[in-house]
């Protein structure tokens, strides 16, 4: 079911989308959803870059990036203890690492209340 918040301890963000279109939609649709700040990342390289200089609440990954995958991206948010989803334009054709396959997913194109429902699965629960 589809969320219209999402968690409260959810308020920063990291958007990797090498469409900056899609990045563009899902910057507002998570502001509507109640984040706060949320910093976006069209390449791998730059989103390596924000997880270096940034602490986040979560993350959502397009995996497909062109010609690579956002997977060295996750594996950095792993090794920081952020919690991510993916999205992906390729539904169940793409291939996941055996260590990603259990990361919550949502397919593209997707509305506020999948994405905010992506959160809500993904996100640690926390006591406020």
């Amino acid at each position: 079911m589809p969320v219209s918040q999402v968690p409260p301890a959810i308020k920063s963000v990291l958007v990797l989308e090498d469409n900056f279109l899609i990045a563009l939609d899902m910057e507002e649709m998570l502001v509507a959803l109640g984040v706060t700040s949320v910093d976006v990342a069209t390449t791998k390289s730059k989103a390596m870059e924000l997880i270096a200089d940034h602490t986040y609440d979560f993350a959502i990954l397009d995996i497909n990036l062109g010609d690579d995958t956002s997977f060295a991206v996750a594996d950095a948010l792993m090794a920081r203890g952020i919690s991510f989803g993916f999205t992906s334009g390729y539904g169940e054709l793409l291939a996941l690492p055996s260590h990603l396959r259990d990361v919550p997913r949502i397919d593209k194109p997707f509305s506020e209340g999948t994405l905010g429902s992506l959160i809500a699965t993904a996100a640690p629960s926390r006591d406020m």
